[in-house]
């Protein structure tokens, strides 16, 4: 995805503190939300923004991990970077979830943390903690402000290295002085990164190398990651995938890259992903992975996974080229310049009709599957249910386990940007917060926060939020009173044994939504939920709705651990 150019700031030769730099270098930026949390170490930056006229508006949370997750929620759907401000000390250490989560799924986000002041940094000052060297290994990069006068060009930096190559968090600590100092120095933001040139134009060559390799493919198939979503190039995708027939597989968080309900769609592929996905990865003979990394949850044993194939790699990150798999094609590339230059390229047709004959076979012999219920909800119809109400229009966002698996499998995401969790961390937690962040960068869309029971109870104080500003958020909590995918993998792998992994005891969420000022509906039959939904997406304003489903329920096709892409349990009944 791109981002707006910034405005221009001309300087002033006025009297500012540091922290109306901060405001101006914002405003120069193009903000118009800022998540945050104020405290000690940032109160002469809160003074500033209530001072101010800046076009942008503050959302104060009710803990910095919301924060901070919400930031990423507005990150993922609009593409530009989630903005966070926190206090020193537990505020800035609060925020290192979210930090990770970002680095992890390539988030921009633009983090600011207070500091001590620069006199009594390295003391073990009041709410001092270093928090260059805590985010070190988990951003893009970070700074500490030591002079007043350099806080524009850092913070311009900030935006431009958390938006450009691969995006990621990039953190700017600001001691209290330098907020509260005075300077009449000139508004200077402008940069130079010399040795900062991520490359986005592919080497004509290895378009070339790829184009022969397809043209003489038999089994091709490709891998669509989230590099697609940030490069802004679902479009060029398509182009490609249907001008050629070939098979599209997504990994979790490339949902949407490729329609899920497109010609081509095999769904998505990995531990969790269907059989013909899988299956045409394992035989294909040559794998076009576009803005994938090759995570551990995809690919399976490594022995096992795409030993037919040639393999090209499209990524803007060279870092990642070669890392899991080897590749016999590597292009690093914008996604989009990528696609764009295979689209110009001359390409024979490859001859791949038996191949697509015998994917359309093992979609129809081993489609995604589940058994209904008499009792309790079914998890994956209730997720069938929640595509037919919302046109399969919706934004969801998801916590992670079961519930983010049974998303990601039964709700066909036709366009970008509307699949919002927490990937290569796996972080319980995201998906309430991530919502509202959400529902304040698209107001007027649909947006469904799929939740565990165990995750929503992490994060369900930012119902503050959506009550004090009438976000119409729906919090679907897919309840099986347990830590639903801990509980497989120990019915599965440990005999049985389910070590603190049922909940003894959970809240009443109903009366709990209640105690918010939010409106709170409980779901237990099948019969009542198309009613129940459509009052709850019908009605103005956030609805916590608590489904409660069929407790033994796993997720299936499943590759275990240390088995290859191919040996999957769970295929049929």
């Amino acid at each position: 995805m791109r981002v707006e150019a910034k405005q221009e700031v001309e300087g002033t030769n006025k009297v500012m503190t540091g922290a109306d730099l901060l405001i101006e270098s914002l405003v120069a930026e193009g903000v118009d939300t800022i998540f945050g949390y104020p405290g000690g170490a940032v109160l002469p930056i809160y003074d500033a923004i209530y001072r101010s006229e800046a076009p942008f508006e503050h959302v104060l949370f009710r803990h910095e991990q919301g924060s901070i997750h919400a930031a990423e929620g507005y990150a993922r759907v609009t593409g530009k970077p989630g903005v966070v401000l926190a206090t020193s000390g537990p505020g800035a250490t609060n925020l290192i979830t979210g930090i990770a989560d970002a680095m992890m799924d390539s988030l921009p986000l633009v983090v600011f943390t207070g500091q001590v002041a620069r006199g009594v940094i390295g003391t073990d000052a009041f709410q001092e903690s270093d928090i260059l060297g805590i985010t070190t290994p988990i951003t893009k990069y970070n700074y500490q402000v030591k002079q007043i006068d350099d806080l524009p060009r850092i913070i311009s930096e900030a935006f431009h290295i958390a938006t450009t190559g691969r995006p990621g968090p990039v953190v700017v600590d600001i001691p209290k002085d330098i907020s509260a100092d005075l300077t009449t120095g000139d508004f200077d933001n402008h940069f130079d990164l010399p040795g900062y040139q991520p490359t986005e134009k592919p080497n004509p060559l290895q378009i070339v190398k790829l184009a022969e390799a397809l043209g003489r493919a038999k089994r091709p198939v490709i891998l669509a990651g989230a590099g697609v979503l940030f490069a802004d190039a679902a479009e060029e995708l398509k182009e490609f995938a249907e001008r050629y027939d070939l098979p599209v597989a997504t990994t979790l968080l490339g949902l949407g890259s490729y329609p899920g309900t497109g010609s081509q769609a095999l769904g998505m592929a990995g531990m969790h992903g269907t059989y013909a996905a899988n299956m045409a990865i394992y035989e294909s003979d040559l794998l076009i992975n576009i803005g994938a990394r090759f995570d551990d949850r995809l690919t399976g044993n490594l022995e096992h996974f795409a030993i037919h194939a040639k393999v090209a790699h499209i990524d803007i990150d060279p870092a990642e080229i070669g890392k899991n798999i080897k590749t016999d094609i590597p292009v690093v590339a914008d996604a989009k310049e990528a696609l764009l230059a295979l689209l110009s390229a001359d390409i024979t047709q490859p001859d791949i009709t038996a191949w697509n004959e015998k994917i359309a076979s093992n979609q129809q012999a081993f489609p995604l599957w589940y058994e209904r219920s008499d009792q309790l909800l079914s998890p994956q119809w209730l997720l069938e249910q929640i595509y037919k109400e919302t046109s399969g229009k919706a934004i969801v966002t998801t916590d992670v386990g079961q519930h983010q698996m049974w998303a990601a499998q039964f709700y066909a995401f036709d366009k970008p940007n509307r699949w919002v969790t927490s990937g290569g961390l796996g972080t319980m937690g995201f998906g309430f917060p991530a919502a509202v962040g959400a529902q304040l960068a698209c107001p007027d869309d649909t947006v469904v926060a799929v939740v565990g029971d165990g995750g929503f109870q992490m994060t369900f104080q930012e119902l503050a939020v959506v009550r004090e500003r009438n976000l119409s958020v729906k919090v679907l909590i897919v309840n099986n009173e347990a830590l639903g995918m801990v509980k497989q993998w120990q019915g599965s792998f440990y005999e049985g044994r389910y070590s603190e992994s049922l909940f003894g005891f959970n809240p009443d969420f109903v009366k709990l939504a209640d105690s918010f000022g939010v409106r709170g509906m409980q779901i237990t039959k099948e019969a009542d939920l198309p009613a129940a939904l459509a009052e709850a997406f019908a009605y103005d304003g956030p609805v916590v709705i608590d489904c409660r489903v069929v407790k033994q329920t796993a997720v299936y096709p499943m590759i275990a651990p240390g088995k290859g892409i191919h040996e999957m349990i769970g295929v049929t009944k």
